[in-house]
């Protein structure tokens, strides 16, 4: 059995599936509660089905996943194969998820290096990705977090989402920004930064939002190489569309992805989301 890192992630990461697979990264779920019911985020309940109860007004929370579900990934990745684990995961300023990987950690059979990114969605993704590809060439635990944690600082998220009740409802963004966001009915963008998300800027109107959106991604994206991912929550048609034009003003894309985020994030932001996350090479 041949011996190798393995990177663990968390399902806010919202990898491709065919990116988990070519790299064999085991994203351990967080959970949805819908009602009194208490859901896995990727196989239990859907983003769609959280964007239709959160229209209807139905209470939807979240939770990190429990230590215990991280000593269980922990002891299976350790059983095939690996010699020692980085286990990256989304901001510990939005969840308690890294909280929970570093206790399960300290009873792990093999050495486990976790990393809060201060990342969420592909800002994650990209920071998981890095450290893949460091591994499979090769690369020992600290090897692999440092490629991670290069990525992560070399990329940036910027988000439009409709309102900013759905986060302040959360706790993810505070009662004063969210009053901010939504004086004279202002659109907020909204960026990643430190770990927190905050109020960038105020924008009239949601098209003028969005094109705002499209210059933040373009100038930070510049003339060097990047991946860029663009995520939505029930937007589809926007995000085609901002993606197609992205394609066309961005000289250095490498990668672009675009894809719903799941149930979790889509709890936090509502329908109508729309990010762009860039991540310099």
């Amino acid at each position: 059995m041949s011996r190798h890192v393995a990177i663990v992630t968390d399902s806010t990461a919202y990898l491709p599936r065919t990116a988990v697979e070519r790299h064999r990264i085991t994203a351990v779920p967080l959970t949805v509660v819908l009602g009194d019911q208490a859901l896995e985020e990727g196989t239990e309940i859907s983003a769609r089905s959280v964007a239709q109860a959160l229209q209807k007004r139905r209470p939807v929370t979240t939770s990190r996943p429990a230590p215990t579900m991280f000593a269980d990934t922990y002891r299976k990745v350790a059983a095939a194969g690996a010699s020692g684990i980085v286990s990256l995961h989304l901001s510990s300023e939005i969840s308690g998820t890294y909280d929970a990987a570093v206790l399960a950690a300290k009873e792990a059979p093999v050495p486990v290096h976790v990393v809060d990114t201060g990342m969420v969605a592909m800002a994650l993704g990209f920071c998981a990705l890095a450290a893949a590809e460091t591994a499979e060439a090769g690369g020992d635990i600290d090897e692999a977090v440092a490629a991670a944690e290069k990525r992560a600082a070399a990329t940036s998220a910027y988000f439009y989402v409709d309102t900013l009740d759905y986060l302040r409802r959360g706790g993810r963004i505070g009662a004063a920004q969210a009053l901010l966001g939504s004086a004279l009915a202002v659109k907020p963008l909204l960026q990643l930064a430190d770990g927190r998300i905050e109020l960038l800027e105020k924008v009239r109107t949601a098209s003028k939002a969005i094109a705002r959106l499209e210059e933040l991604a373009a100038e930070r994206a510049g003339e060097g190489q990047v991946d860029i991912a663009v995520h939505h929550l029930d937007a589809a048609e926007r995000a085609d569309s901002l993606a197609q034009r992205l394609r066309e003003r961005v000289p250095g894309l490498n990668e672009l992805l675009v894809s719903e985020v799941g149930a979790v994030i889509g709890a936090h932001t509502g329908p109508g989301l729309l990010g762009v996350v860039v991540s310099s090479r």
